[in-house]
């Protein structure tokens, strides 16, 4: 039970955290954001475990427990981060979140290839959802952008004998705020679920390995990987100066997003601690539904929210249960 409210906690934080980082990214960049929220994700892990008393044992980790923890930092902190930060920026929460729910499937796939787990009918019946739930999402979004692009026939103008006189010019058609880019969008989804699904079948081998550790202290550690191996990006030419050039408006977004992050991993964490990975990760989807709802609260003009979308995230939810 606690397992469980570990998990459902984990996913509305995680989805607080994907919402804040998307409202940074509609001006500012990918990088900005991530020069925010590895740093002080792992500084947060650290007054975690400070506060819980379980800093001493992040130096009696055992060797495989230190390995599985340091590859899931990079994967998880590092390299989904950056794919799903970048999808949600080219096409919004909520086209993005479908896609990154095929986490479940990569997760299930590895299980099966990993730890020999069997693969179930209810097993593929859900893949099967999420795939089709990710899938409408992204072909209804695509027919609504073309069909938005078309031009429309001007309508026949009718000419009253007080308006002889006049312009009838018609006015100009506003334009979207916001118009996703599909395709590169999906590419990064597929990169962030991906990840992300092999993300918690580390976590959960560094636990076995390590029976009984904190998981603030496993926190720090997969935090201080992620920024050793972060640091790295910003030896790239010019990475610096995208960062510097950060503006102030996103700087409230980007440090609420770091905060959200290492607290929605800290319960994900936790969830894994006292509860197998086929328990945990189902629960971890409910992110998806807490997305749509605080999309429309936060992000209203830069998403995309029809019908298509909730059909699909409905779906893709009930595949991951």
């Amino acid at each position: 039970m606690l397992g469980v409210l570990y998990a459902a906690l984990g996913a509305f934080t995680f989805a607080l955290n994907n919402v804040a980082m998307r409202r940074g990214v509609v001006t500012g960049s990918v990088l900005q954001g991530m020069a925010m929220t590895v740093p002080i994700g792992g500084l947060s892990f650290l007054v975690m475990a400070v506060a819980f008393g379980e800093l001493g044992q992040v130096i009696v980790f055992p060797a495989a427990a230190l390995a599985w923890l340091a590859g899931q930092g990079v994967v998880h902190f590092v390299l989904g981060r950056y794919c799903n930060y970048k999808s949600n920026q080219l096409m919004g929460v909520n086209l993005a979140a479908p896609v990154v729910q095929l986490q479940v499937a990569v997760a299930m796939l590895l299980a099966v290839a990993m730890l020999h787990e069997k693969f179930t009918v209810l097993q593929v019946i859900g893949s099967v959802l999420m795939l089709g739930g990710s899938f409408v999402t992204q072909t209804r979004s695509s027919k609504r952008r073309k069909k938005a692009l078309e031009p429309v026939a001007p309508a026949p103008a009718i000419v009253s004998p007080s308006s002889e006189q006049e312009s009838a010019a018609p006015g100009p058609t506003p334009e979207p705020v916001f118009r996703p880019r599909i395709l590169s969008g999906y590419l990064f989804a597929l990169g962030a679920a991906m990840c992300y699904g092999a993300s918690p079948l580390m976590a959960r081998q560094a636990f076995l390995n390590a029976p009984g550790s904190g998981t603030a202290a496993a926190g720090c550690l997969a935090y201080a990987a992620a920024t050793l191996f972060f640091s790295l990006v910003l030896l790239k030419p010019g990475s610096w100066s995208d960062i510097r050039r950060m503006n102030r408006e996103n700087l409230p977004w980007f440090l609420s997003s770091a905060v959200l992050v290492a607290i929605s991993q800290a319960f994900v964490y936790a969830s894994l601690a006292v509860a197998p990975l086929m328990v945990v990760t189902p629960i971890l989807q409910l992110s998806l539904v807490f997305r749509l709802f605080l999309s429309q609260l936060i992000n209203r003009d830069y998403e995309v929210m029809n019908t298509a979308v909730v059909i699909g995230a409905f779906t893709a939810v009930l595949g991951s249960i």
